[in-house]
């Protein structure tokens, strides 16, 4: 009588590689913190379009003058273009007011929530669902 150990093996090599990607992923609760509500006006640095998650960075000056580069993390790039935001709808450069929740041990990271033009705040160009908060369809 023979045993199947090398499809058994096989199958178990299969099934380990599809979890790790898994595991991988993190939480917002790992790097956000649900009580640090920010909502900030600055000018746009840097768009990326990344995988798994793009990121826009924006120069915020604060009252005494400080510029602090925030990095503010998305959903993935199809995600975004789902809600109809393309590549040309915000650039280097561009005015805009965003809403966020800050990082836990870096507070000038953030979990976006939404984010517009300074010259037309209610067309938001993104607007994602936070630790409680149901995804809306940006207007």
């Amino acid at each position: 009588m023979r045993t199947a150990v090398g499809p058994s093996v096989a199958a178990l090599g299969v099934v380990a590689c599809l979890a790790v990607p898994l595991l991988a992923h993190h939480s917002f609760g790992t790097e956000y913190d649900a009580s640090k509500k920010v909502k900030l006006t600055g000018v746009v640095t840097n768009v990326a379009w990344t995988n798994p998650h793009m990121r826009v960075y924006v120069d915020v000056t604060d009252a005494n003058g400080k510029v602090t580069n925030w990095n503010l993390e998305l959903t993935s790039p199809n995600s975004v273009r789902r809600q109809g935001w393309g590549k040309n709808d915000l650039k280097a450069g561009d005015k805009v007011i965003f809403e966020g929740y800050a990082g836990k041990v870096v507070e000038s990271r953030a979990s976006l929530l939404s984010i517009a033009k300074v010259d037309e705040p209610e067309r938001k160009l993104l607007v994602q669902g936070g630790p409680q908060e149901p995804a809306t369809k940006a207007n």
